[in-house]
């Protein structure tokens, strides 16, 4: 890769970054278009985003992602905000514009793209969705975005799953959204659903862990989504499989999010033969041969 006076630069802002995948999808693309851009991480400190923030489109960077803990906290940062990241209340891809830089969220496209590459679809599901924190929410809003029957939000504090219902409510009056503890879902009469695991229970190290441990209700989750890549099979998604289901965890949620944001970057389109290898490069980067 040649660097030049008329090299682009886009990076990563979060605390950590240091294991951050997203430079083997940018650097990778960028080499395969022929684009004059580096991508890298920056580390930053509790207490520096704005200055950051303000640094990066003085040092005329092109574009940046946002990693936690920082995907809320920049939006006061920002010159503009698309509508879909501020009804998410989450940015994770900044793109330069006049005077600062526009958020966008690419999370929730990114894993609508993700998804429909494994023939994983949400209009007219019954989606479980476990947990209740931020990427709940974002998946909350995109499934009743994308049509789903009905969404339940399930969590083992039911009252943070009814603070998702109350503003998805308020967002979108007609979505059929219930909150529902986590002890109580084997009360549920839905025949079937997808499953979306939003927590981070069962990331590496703790791998044996799993949100859901009722045995029964495996056997009506027909496909399991974990937003959880390490490790690339969770106990959440060892289960689902052994009672039958299919499984993806957030590995390509990762890639699309990354593909969609050099998108935004540079204005341009990047083709499925171009994401193949990518993945593959995101598994070996992880130890995974397959």
């Amino acid at each position: 890769m040649k660097i030049d006076g008329k090299t682009r630069t886009c990076g990563l802002i979060g605390n950590p970054v240091e294991h951050t995948l997203s430079p083997v999808i940018h650097n990778n693309l960028a080499q395969m278009s022929g684009t004059n851009l580096v991508y890298v991480p920056f580390l930053v400190q509790e207490g520096g985003l704005a200055e950051a923030v303000k640094g990066a489109y003085q040092l005329n960077i092109l574009g940046m992602n946002v990693t936690v803990p920082y995907k809320s906290d920049v939006i006061p940062y920002l010159k503009e905000i698309d509508a879909l990241a501020e009804n998410i209340g989450a940015v994770n891809t900044l793109v330069r514009c006049e005077g600062g830089y526009k958020g966008y969220n690419t999370d929730m496209s990114g894993l609508f793209r993700a998804m429909q590459t494994e023939g994983i679809h949400i209009k007219d599901e019954n989606v479980l969705l476990l947990g209740a924190g931020g990427a709940a929410r974002a998946v909350a809003y995109l499934c009743a975005s994308a049509g789903a029957k009905k969404i339940i939000v399930c969590n083992r504090t039911v009252e943070k799953a009814q603070e998702i219902v109350r503003e998805m409510k308020i967002q979108m009056e007609e979505t059929d959204i219930v909150a529902l503890a986590l002890s109580d879902v084997g009360t549920l009469a839905e025949e079937s659903f997808l499953a979306v695991q939003c927590t981070s229970v069962g990331l590496y190290p703790n791998v044996e862990d799993v949100v859901l441990a009722d045995g029964e209700i495996y056997d009506r989750i027909h496909t399991g989504v974990d937003l959880i890549y390490r490790p690339y099979e969770t106990q959440f998604m060892k289960l689902v499989k052994a009672h039958g289901g299919k499984t993806m965890n957030g590995l390509k949620m990762l890639l699309y999010q990354g593909i969609i944001a050099y998108e935004l970057w540079n204005q341009c389109d990047v083709t499925e033969e171009q994401a193949e290898p990518l993945l593959q490069k995101m598994k070996e980067e992880m130890g995974i041969y397959e």
